[in-house]
């Protein structure tokens, strides 16, 4: 069973999204068996759109469903996810150079790039390679049992 009321106020705020807000009197909400149902807060207003932008919105959500608008918005999500993943994933929201034909040269080397690693995900794995066999300076190392240092680019100084 609903009740119903008569709304306190109307209102049309400005914005970009022509919103209806109509507001209830507290008494009304707190009476009413369906208010669970139909909202999770305790506000007391409804915002909708005006009848001609509604039809307009029911009648795209009904054709969302259709065979031929999901087959033409499946188009469209590849190409969103490309875009994405050069924005995101290299960098292309801004140019890294100003003459237009060094921008086309970095266009075309990251697409290059995104069409490698395209390839490298259907490419079978490399297998683990064998380490390889010691070098004489690192079997001398051993012999003198002076330890190897991790990199040879880390200088180890004696402290003094």
């Amino acid at each position: 069973m609903l009740i119903e009321s008569v709304s306190r106020r109307w209102s049309t705020p400005p914005s970009l999204a022509p919103y209806v807000n109509a507001e209830f009197a507290p008494n009304d909400c707190r009476r009413c068996p369906v208010k669970s149902a139909r909202t999770r807060t305790d506000a007391r207003k409804v915002s909708f759109l005006p009848r001609d932008l509604h039809d307009i919105q029911s009648e795209s959500r009904t054709e969302q469903k259709t065979q031929e608008w999901l087959s033409r918005y499946a188009l469209r999500a590849a190409i969103e996810s490309t875009i994405s993943e050069f924005v995101n994933g290299h960098g292309m929201r801004q140019c890294r150079y100003r003459s237009e034909d060094k921008a086309h040269v970095q266009h075309v080397l990251t697409a290059i790039t995104v069409n490698l690693e395209r390839i490298d995900v259907h490419l079978p794995p490399t297998p683990a390679r064998r380490p390889r066999n010691p070098t004489a300076l690192q079997v001398f190392l051993d012999r003198q049992h002076i330890p190897r240092p991790r990199s040879w680019r880390v200088a180890t100084h004696p402290a003094g």
